[in-house]
Protein backbone atom coordinates (compact mmCIF):
# COMPACT_ATOMS: atom_id res chain seq x y z
CA UNK A 1 0.00 0.00 0.00
CA UNK A 2 0.74 3.20 -1.08
CA UNK A 3 0.57 6.38 1.30
CA UNK A 4 1.50 10.04 0.65
CA UNK A 5 1.69 12.80 2.88
CA UNK A 6 2.38 16.50 1.78
CA UNK A 7 1.50 20.10 2.66
CA UNK A 8 -1.29 21.26 0.57
CA UNK A 9 -0.60 22.02 -3.02
CA UNK A 10 2.35 19.23 -2.67
CA UNK A 11 0.74 17.38 -5.20
CA UNK A 12 -0.50 14.29 -3.28
CA UNK A 13 -3.69 14.11 -5.16
CA UNK A 14 -2.84 14.38 -8.61
CA UNK A 15 -0.39 11.97 -8.19
CA UNK A 16 -2.68 9.46 -6.81
CA UNK A 17 -4.92 10.27 -9.73
CA UNK A 18 -1.73 9.72 -11.87
CA UNK A 19 -1.14 5.81 -9.73
CA UNK A 20 -4.44 5.03 -10.61
CA UNK A 21 -4.74 5.86 -14.28
CA UNK A 22 -1.41 4.87 -15.00
CA UNK A 23 -0.58 1.89 -12.27
CA UNK A 24 -3.93 0.52 -11.67
CA UNK A 25 -3.30 1.78 -7.78
CA UNK A 26 -6.66 2.86 -6.53
CA UNK A 27 -7.33 4.90 -3.47
CA UNK A 28 -8.36 3.95 0.18
CA UNK A 29 -12.04 4.36 0.55
CA UNK A 30 -12.82 6.13 3.43
CA UNK A 31 -15.61 6.87 5.95
CA UNK A 32 -16.86 10.10 6.70
CA UNK A 33 -19.77 11.35 8.55
CA UNK A 34 -20.23 14.56 5.91
CA UNK A 35 -23.29 14.21 3.58
CA UNK A 36 -22.94 12.70 0.18
CA UNK A 37 -22.86 15.27 -2.61
CA UNK A 38 -24.54 15.37 -5.97
CA UNK A 39 -22.66 12.86 -7.98
CA UNK A 40 -21.09 10.88 -5.00
CA UNK A 41 -21.45 7.36 -4.81
CA UNK A 42 -21.28 5.34 -1.46
CA UNK A 43 -19.26 2.92 -1.23
CA UNK A 44 -17.07 4.83 -4.22
CA UNK A 45 -16.16 8.74 -3.13
CA UNK A 46 -16.94 7.65 0.60
CA UNK A 47 -18.65 5.21 3.14
CA UNK A 48 -20.90 7.33 3.87
CA UNK A 49 -22.36 6.81 7.97
CA UNK A 50 -24.07 8.50 10.76
CA UNK A 51 -21.94 9.98 13.55
CA UNK A 52 -23.04 7.17 15.70
CA UNK A 53 -22.14 4.52 13.18
CA UNK A 54 -18.56 6.36 12.79
CA UNK A 55 -17.95 6.07 16.99
CA UNK A 56 -19.18 2.49 17.04
CA UNK A 57 -16.26 1.53 14.38
CA UNK A 58 -13.66 4.14 16.16
CA UNK A 59 -15.00 1.73 19.92
CA UNK A 60 -14.72 -1.34 17.82
CA UNK A 61 -10.91 -0.18 16.69
CA UNK A 62 -11.80 -0.51 13.36
CA UNK A 63 -9.94 2.50 11.84
CA UNK A 64 -5.95 3.33 11.04
CA UNK A 65 -6.63 6.45 12.09
CA UNK A 66 -9.20 9.54 12.22
CA UNK A 67 -9.66 12.88 12.05
CA UNK A 68 -12.29 16.12 12.53
CA UNK A 69 -12.33 18.26 9.43
CA UNK A 70 -15.12 21.14 9.31
CA UNK A 71 -17.16 19.42 12.08
CA UNK A 72 -17.41 15.95 10.21
CA UNK A 73 -14.96 12.90 10.93
CA UNK A 74 -13.13 11.40 8.84
CA UNK A 75 -11.08 8.02 8.37
CA UNK A 76 -9.32 5.32 7.13
CA UNK A 77 -10.12 1.55 8.24
CA UNK A 78 -7.98 -1.30 8.57
CA UNK A 79 -9.75 -3.50 5.93
CA UNK A 80 -8.42 -1.23 3.78
CA UNK A 81 -5.38 -1.98 3.44
CA UNK A 82 -4.26 -4.42 0.69
CA UNK A 83 -1.85 -3.95 -2.15
CA UNK A 84 -2.32 -1.69 -4.88
CA UNK A 85 -3.87 0.72 -2.80
CA UNK A 86 -3.05 4.09 -2.34
CA UNK A 87 -4.11 6.72 0.91
CA UNK A 88 -3.77 10.68 0.73
CA UNK A 89 -3.41 11.29 4.43
CA UNK A 90 -2.28 14.65 6.82
CA UNK A 91 0.67 14.07 9.55
CA UNK A 92 -1.68 12.27 12.06
CA UNK A 93 -2.14 9.89 9.68
CA UNK A 94 0.94 9.37 8.47
CA UNK A 95 2.20 8.26 11.86
CA UNK A 96 -0.60 6.19 12.61
CA UNK A 97 0.26 4.34 9.06
CA UNK A 98 3.86 4.25 10.13
CA UNK A 99 2.86 2.62 13.65
CA UNK A 100 1.36 -0.36 12.21
CA UNK A 101 5.13 -1.25 11.37
CA UNK A 102 3.26 -3.29 8.37
CA UNK A 103 5.84 -4.40 5.58
CA UNK A 104 3.23 -4.00 2.88
CA UNK A 105 2.65 -0.40 3.52
CA UNK A 106 5.57 2.02 2.23
CA UNK A 107 4.97 5.98 2.81
CA UNK A 108 6.29 9.13 0.89
CA UNK A 109 6.53 12.50 1.85
CA UNK A 110 6.11 14.89 -1.13
CA UNK A 111 7.68 17.89 -0.74
CA UNK A 112 7.69 21.38 -2.40
CA UNK A 113 8.32 25.17 -1.00
CA UNK A 114 5.81 27.20 0.31
CA UNK A 115 6.14 29.98 -2.71
CA UNK A 116 5.30 26.68 -5.21
CA UNK A 117 2.39 25.78 -3.11
CA UNK A 118 0.93 28.97 -2.60
CA UNK A 119 1.00 29.49 -6.27
CA UNK A 120 -0.50 26.44 -6.89
CA UNK A 121 -3.21 26.83 -4.50
CA UNK A 122 -4.05 30.31 -6.40
CA UNK A 123 -3.77 28.44 -9.81
CA UNK A 124 -6.52 26.07 -8.68
CA UNK A 125 -9.02 28.82 -7.45
CA UNK A 126 -8.45 28.70 -3.62
CA UNK A 127 -8.92 32.35 -2.38
CA UNK A 128 -5.48 34.27 -1.22
CA UNK A 129 -6.59 34.45 2.47
CA UNK A 130 -7.51 30.46 2.66
CA UNK A 131 -4.01 29.60 0.87
CA UNK A 132 -1.96 31.66 3.12
CA UNK A 133 -3.85 30.14 6.23
CA UNK A 134 -3.19 26.52 4.96
CA UNK A 135 0.88 27.58 4.50
CA UNK A 136 0.71 28.69 7.86
CA UNK A 137 -0.95 25.54 9.13
CA UNK A 138 1.07 23.26 6.83
CA UNK A 139 4.36 25.01 7.94
CA UNK A 140 3.61 23.46 11.94
CA UNK A 141 2.06 20.67 10.52
CA UNK A 142 5.06 19.55 8.83
CA UNK A 143 7.90 19.68 10.51
CA UNK A 144 10.68 17.27 10.37
CA UNK A 145 10.04 15.71 13.78
CA UNK A 146 6.40 14.67 11.86
CA UNK A 147 7.56 12.98 9.18
CA UNK A 148 10.94 11.76 9.96
CA UNK A 149 10.31 7.85 10.02
CA UNK A 150 8.95 7.94 5.67
CA UNK A 151 10.28 5.68 3.82
CA UNK A 152 10.61 8.30 1.03
CA UNK A 153 11.18 11.89 0.31
CA UNK A 154 9.99 12.90 -3.03
CA UNK A 155 10.99 16.50 -4.80
CA UNK A 156 7.40 17.28 -6.04
CA UNK A 157 8.56 21.08 -6.91
CA UNK A 158 10.86 21.02 -9.79
CA UNK A 159 9.33 17.46 -11.33
CA UNK A 160 6.01 17.05 -13.54
CA UNK A 161 3.33 14.83 -11.32
CA UNK A 162 4.15 11.82 -14.28
CA UNK A 163 7.87 11.89 -12.82
CA UNK A 164 6.75 11.88 -9.57
CA UNK A 165 4.16 9.07 -10.81
CA UNK A 166 6.46 7.20 -11.80
CA UNK A 167 9.07 7.80 -8.90
CA UNK A 168 6.84 7.07 -6.33
CA UNK A 169 5.75 3.56 -7.79
CA UNK A 170 9.31 2.70 -9.11
CA UNK A 171 9.99 3.20 -5.45
CA UNK A 172 6.95 1.28 -3.93
CA UNK A 173 7.82 -1.91 -6.25
CA UNK A 174 11.42 -2.04 -5.17
CA UNK A 175 10.44 -1.90 -1.26
CA UNK A 176 8.33 -4.60 -1.99
CA UNK A 177 10.87 -6.53 -3.46
CA UNK A 178 13.35 -5.80 -0.61
CA UNK A 179 11.02 -6.60 1.86
CA UNK A 180 10.21 -10.10 -0.09
CA UNK A 181 6.96 -9.29 -0.82
CA UNK A 182 6.90 -9.17 -4.68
Amino acid sequence: MIVLAGASASGKTEVAKELAKKYGITKVITTTTRKMRVGETNGKDYFFVSKEKFELMLQEGRFVEHTLYNENLYGSTKDQIMPNRCVVIDPAGLRAYIALNDPTIVTFFLDSNEETRFKRMLLRGDKEEDAKKRVTHDRLAFRPENIADVDFHINSETHSVEEVTDDVYNKYIETLKKRGLK
